[in-house]
């Protein structure tokens, strides 16, 4: 019988719950302190404190499980054998956050072994929350208990697909930028969303085809589930299912290989116009790095 994992989902909630009391009330305030870590990315005190606030939290309620957070690292819980482990990024967003750009949102998710099993994603200022457990499906709504359930999309072209993407200096430093803009020239739409975010409308069937070229763990980990349960599929630019490549690549299922032909590698010989060998969902595997 597969593991519930709905009071951990619970937990979840509540942990967002927390996180937005606190990154809410931070926003767009006039002693927001902001500094900047080693590798020149931004971060404030809210996201310290969000991160502090759901470790505790933690400690307390899932002691033998592992911890990673993007802002104190990794710890080890009570149990060296659990094969749990949290990834959190407090403020996902933080450049929006500082610069008073409402979306942003904390990332909350439980790994077990290689697979990502549970996630929530809340978006305050967006007044929006998504989440999702194995085998339970992806749903949005205001709690746990009112919830509407996600699907992808059903788009089969390149030519019908919205495509969001990130900045395009980050796909030139990849050295890939032709084939960005060559998959950006052949879809029917494209906006830079950006984050979480586009994520989510992919999950929701508003967009078919997001992708980023340099991500950390938990940067992506919460945005798994959420993806794969509404019928999509989630790799890293090599095909990789799950977030452990450094890189994200995630479709509604049927413009997967269609869109690993511009961005990444990939062994489908499938004309690119025609729907592929397999359908949505089929990259769920969350295993390997």
């Amino acid at each position: 019988m597969p593991e519930d994992y709905t009071d951990d989902l619970r937990l979840a909630h509540l942990l967002a719950d927390d996180a937005d009391s606190i990154s809410n009330d931070r926003f767009k305030a006039l002693d927001l302190h902001v500094m900047t870590k080693p590798d020149l990315t931004p971060v404030s005190d809210a996201d310290k404190a969000v991160e502090d606030s759901i470790r505790r939290t933690l400690s307390r309620a899932r002691n033998r499980d592992a911890i990673t957070g993007e802002e104190f690292g990794s710890t080890a819980g009570s149990s060296a054998t659990s094969g749990r482990r949290w990834i959190i990024d407090p403020i996902d967003g933080t450049k929006n956050y500082v610069r008073g750009v409402p979306v942003w949102a904390t990332l909350i998710s439980l790994a077990v072994e290689d697979e990502v099993v549970m996630s929530v994603v809340s978006a305050p200022q967006l007044g929006r929350r998504w989440w999702a457990s194995k085998g339970q499906g992806s749903w949005t709504g205001k709690s746990l208990m009112k919830g509407t359930q996600l699907h992808v999309s059903d788009v089969r072209r390149l030519d019908d697909a919205s495509f969001a993407y990130s900045d395009l200096s980050e796909w030139e430093d990849r050295g890939n930028l032709d084939g960005m803009m060559a998959l950006m020239r052949r879809v029917w739409r494209t906006r830079g969303y950006g984050d979480f975010w586009s994520y989510m409308l992919l999950a929701e069937g508003a967009v078919d085809i997001a992708a980023e070229p340099e991500l950390a763990l938990y940067d992506m980990a919460a945005l798994v589930p959420i993806v794969v349960e509404a019928g999509g599929s989630f790799t890293s630019l090599d095909g990789k299912p799950g977030p452990w490549g450094g890189n994200a690549l995630a479709t509604n299922g049927h413009l997967h290989e269609a869109a690993l032909s511009f961005l990444g590698s990939s062994s489908s010989t499938d004309d690119p116009d025609e729907p592929p060998t397999t359908g949505p969902g089929t990259v769920t595997h969350l295993h390997g790095r």
